[in-house]
């Protein structure tokens, strides 16, 4: 069955630049790049004795890749306080982990150019393996301190309850 846009007039793909992250119910501040969701499912060759000298070809383990999210730098913790449930610096021998609520569920939003949500993705069960508090510092440079997490996670799936949006149209006022 063919499923038909609600939005007959958009034939313009959505653009990369407006979205939004949230987790623990919150929108995260600041978030100025977000890393692309990716899987890979291996391929596991196969053949039968009695066939041909070529193999066959069937589905094996996925995997899903890491996903980093960059910020600039501010007051704001969140990155910080995440990244200390995974291993916290001087919090005593065998108390550096927070196992009972190091992951999270995170939702990734994107926007129509109108502001309107679009898409969304859940990302499942993920934890920070890699965090950057400061980038390196120039004192010659002319840039943004950047921070990053970097995200494990085991999975994400699209938002199907979010719809296509109509978007809106302009009229010249009467007059």
């Amino acid at each position: 069955m063919t499923q038909f846009s609600v939005n007959a007039q958009r034939f313009d793909p959505y653009k990369n630049f407006k979205f939004r992250v949230k987790w623990d119910g919150r929108y995260v501040a600041g978030v100025s790049k977000v890393g692309a969701l990716k899987r890979t499912t291996e391929v596991v060759k196969h053949r039968d004795g009695g066939d041909p000298s070529s193999s066959r070809k069937s589905p094996g383990r996925t995997e899903f890749e890491a996903i980093s999210i960059e910020r600039g730098v501010t007051h704001d913790k969140e990155f910080e306080q995440w990244a200390n449930k995974v291993w916290n610096f001087g919090s005593g021998l065998g108390a550096e982990t927070s196992l009972k609520d190091f992951r999270k569920d995170i939702i990734v939003e994107v926007y129509n150019e109108a502001g309107q949500l679009a898409i969304g993705y859940k990302i499942f069960r993920c934890w920070v393996s890699e965090f950057q508090a400061l980038p390196d510092l120039d004192a010659n440079a002319n840039a943004v301190a950047i921070q990053h997490i970097k995200l494990e996670n085991e999975g994400w799936e699209r938002d199907y309850d979010i719809v296509e949006p109509t978007e809106p149209s302009f009229t010249e006022p009467a007059g």
